[in-house]
């Protein structure tokens, strides 16, 4: 009985395995048959332009950077005062610009600077102990990533007088005017190579510089005797009415401008050692091709420290050797706590 029920078990499992198959079959569609009655709609494909807004995008090729501020140092003491000192107070105003245009390998950079101070000693005259005006453009091609051509021209002088000062009776006086406003100026036009290795250093070597000394005051024009006698009516010096002024500034009596071709090497440092602490310097060596033995130097550098957002500690530095105004080394230093306002801030 086992027996026969499973032997119609398996004829009901192969008839409904050859039924499904016969439906599947006939389910199966040829390639060239249609499976709908309706024919198939032509589809028309319209193209779209999205409209994108017009951003106007311009690159600004110029960086600016502006620094201004004032430095001011003041001592006061009364009669009882024993410990020895002269009050004193000095005034120092500073201020920078500073422009950049770089487009592909060009390169232009303006920069001034403007320095102006005055001190006052206690039954002296006040004098000037920090006076500038300097104005430096340079527009360079470059050749290399450290290499570039350049042209450059920069303009040097003074706001205002500068006396020579001597003691008589007691008392501070002027002698006579050493400088003034355009005189002396400087104008230098200098063609060369700079190498400028990284952003915070470069040199220039213009072999092809010229250099214009300009005297336009009329008190500080170089005299002969009998010329400075004419002017005002007194001798230069009245122990010796033949003598005049000699040469000012590499300029002969009777002059007011020289123009003079030489070598010039010029190096720029610019950098942040910390996030407080600022250097910069710049060296400057001119070379008169007429006495290529006896060049110029002039050395600045300004160190800065950052005491707050606005409050900066300054030491500046200046050295300079020029046998046109003295066959010396002339020295200046300065350190004094001031008021700071920086664009960008």
């Amino acid at each position: 009985m086992k027996l026969q029920s499973l032997f119609a078990l398996l004829i009901l499992g192969v008839s409904c395995s050859t039924v499904r198959a016969q439906v599947l079959k006939d389910l199966r569609v040829k390639p060239d048959s249609v499976i709908s009655e309706n024919k198939q709609e032509n589809v028309s494909l319209k193209n779209i332009r999205p409209i994108v807004p017009k951003l106007e995008l311009e690159v600004d090729y110029w960086k600016h950077w502006t620094s201004f501020g004032v430095n001011i140092n003041q001592a006061a003491f009364n009669d009882n005062w024993k410990g020895g000192g002269v009050g004193s107070t000095a005034v120092g105003l500073i201020a920078n610009h500073k422009s950049d245009y770089t487009r592909d390998n060009f390169n232009f950079v303006t920069e001034i600077d403007l320095r102006y101070g005055k001190i006052k000693n206690k039954n002296q005259i006040a004098k000037k102990n920090n006076d500038r005006i300097f104005w430096d453009n340079k527009l360079s091609y470059k050749l290399s990533p450290k290499w570039a051509l350049y042209t450059s021209l920069t303009f040097e002088s003074q706001f205002d007088d500068g006396f020579r000062y001597k003691t008589e009776n007691g008392r501070d006086t002027i002698d006579y005017i050493e400088n003034a406003f355009m005189a002396p100026a400087y104008i230098t036009e200098s063609l060369g190579l700079e190498y400028k290795p990284s952003a915070s250093y470069s040199i220039r070597f213009g072999t092809g510089t010229a250099r214009q000394t300009l005297i336009l005051d009329n008190r500080v024009k170089p005299r002969s005797a009998a010329d400075y006698f004419r002017e005002f009516g007194e001798y230069f010096d009245p122990k010796k009415p033949e003598r005049g002024t000699g040469e000012r500034f590499g300029i002969k009596e009777g002059e007011d401008f020289k123009n003079d071709l030489a070598f010039q090497i010029t190096g720029n440092m610019d950098k942040n050692f910390t996030d407080k602490l600022n250097v910069k310097a710049r060296y400057n060596l001119f070379a008169n091709y007429k006495k290529l033995n006896d060049p110029s130097h002039r050395l600045d550098v300004t160190v800065t420290a950052k005491v707050s957002r606005a409050i900066n500690v300054n030491l500046n530095g200046i050295m300079v050797y020029d046998s046109d105004v003295i066959s010396r080394v002339q020295l200046s230093e300065s350190l004094a706590l001031g008021l700071v306002y920086k664009l960008p801030r």
